[in-house]
C-alpha cells in the first residue's frame, strides 16, 4: 500500500465552501435521478460497496448518493450483528439475499467485508475463516458480476489526524454520540491492524472484474461529490424522454362541508 500513502502525501485535501459543494450536489442529483430512471428502464442490477475506517465517512456519502432518489430502487443495506442462526451459515449467504434484482441499486454500508475487516481485527472470526474468505471472494464476485450485476467496491481513506478529530467530535456533539460505539473506540487503538488487514484484503480482492475505487475522504464534500461522480461515470446511462407534466384541475366543491371535527393540533413552538 505504499501508493496509497504516496497518494496521501501528494492528495492534501483542502476544504470546500458549503455554496460550492450545494451548487455540485444539485447538478450530480439531477443526473442521479436520470440514472435512476435509466436503471429502472433497463432493467440494471447495480451493487454498490462502501467499506473503510470508523469516522472516514461512509454514511455520510451515502446519504449524499441516495437523499433525492426513491428508497424503492436505491436500497441501502447496513446489516447488524447476525443471529444465532446466520452464523450457523455459509458466511456469504446473508449478503446474497440483499443482491439486486432487475431495476434496482443496492447500496451496502459494510458489506461481506467485515470478515477481512473488523471480524479479522477485532477477533470475532478465526485467521483460517479469514483467509478461507480471502480465498473464496473473487471467484464470489465474479459470480455476482457474471450474473449481470453492476458491482462498484469503495474504500474511504482518512488520515489518523482526522479520524481522531471526528470520533472526538462525536464524544462532544450530543447529536453525533449515537455514531460512537464501543466497538469505534476499541477499533482506534488499532489503526496498524487494520492497516494491515486492509492491504491483505486489497490484495486478495482487487480483481480485474471487482476492482476497489480508494476515496481520499479527509474532506467530506470533496469525497461525496467524487463518488457520485465515479458512479454516474461507471454507469452508462441515457437521458430518457420525458413527457409533460401538468396538474389537473382540481375538482370543484360540491356539496362538501368543512367539517367540525376537533382536531388535535401540535403546538406551533417555531
Amino acid at each position: 500500500m505504499a501508493a496509497l500513502a504516496e497518494a496521501q502525501v501528494e492528495q492534501k485535501p483542502k476544504s470546500m465552501g458549503a455554496r460550492d459543494y450545494d451548487d455540485a450536489l444539485e447538478k450530480l442529483h439531477a443526473e442521479l435521478v436520470v440514472l435512476q430512471q435509466w436503471v429502472q428502464h433497463q432493467g440494471l442490477k447495480v451493487c454498490i460497496l462502501f467499506e473503510g475506517r470508523d469516522g472516514a465517512g461512509k454514511g455520510g456519502t451515502i446519504k449524499a448518493l441516495t437523499e433525492r432518489v426513491s428508497p424503492r430502487v436505491f436500497r441501502v443495506v447496513a446489516l447488524p450483528a447476525p443471529t444465532e442462526r446466520e452464523q450457523s451459515q455459509m458466511y456469504i449467504q446473508r449478503y446474497m439475499q440483499h443482491l439486486p434484482a432487475a431495476g434496482e441499486v443496492v447500496i451496502f454500508d459494510r458489506s461481506w467485508y467485515n470478515r477481512a475487516g473488523v471480524e479479522r481485527v477485532m477477533g470475532f472470526c478465526t485467521e483460517q475463516q479469514t483467509q478461507d474468505f480471502l480465498n473464496m471472494v473473487p471467484a464470489f464476485e465474479k459470480a455476482v458480476v457474471s450474473s449481470g450485476v453492476i458491482l462498484l467496491k469503495y474504500w474511504l481513506e482518512v488520515s489518523p489526524e482526522e479520524q481522531t478529530r471526528r470520533l472526538t467530535d462525536r464524544i462532544e456533539d450530543g447529536r453525533k454520540q449515537w455514531k460512537l460505539t464501543e466497538m469505534d473506540l476499541k477499533s482506534y487503538s488499532r489503526w496498524f491492524d487494520y492497516s494491515r488487514a486492509r492491504d491483505d484484503m486489497f490484495k486478495a480482492s482487487d480483481s480485474s472484474w471487482a476492482p476497489w475505487f480508494v476515496v481520499p475522504s479527509d474532506c467530506k464534500r470533496r469525497a461525496r461529490l467524487n463518488v457520485i461522480q465515479h458512479v454516474l461515470r461507471s454507469i452508462p446511462h441515457e437521458v430518457l424522454p420525458q413527457e409533460k407534466v401538468v396538474l389537473p384541475k382540481r375538482q370543484k366543491r360540491g356539496d362538501y362541508v368543512e367539517t367540525d371535527y376537533p382536531f388535535r393540533l401540535i403546538h406551533e413552538v417555531y
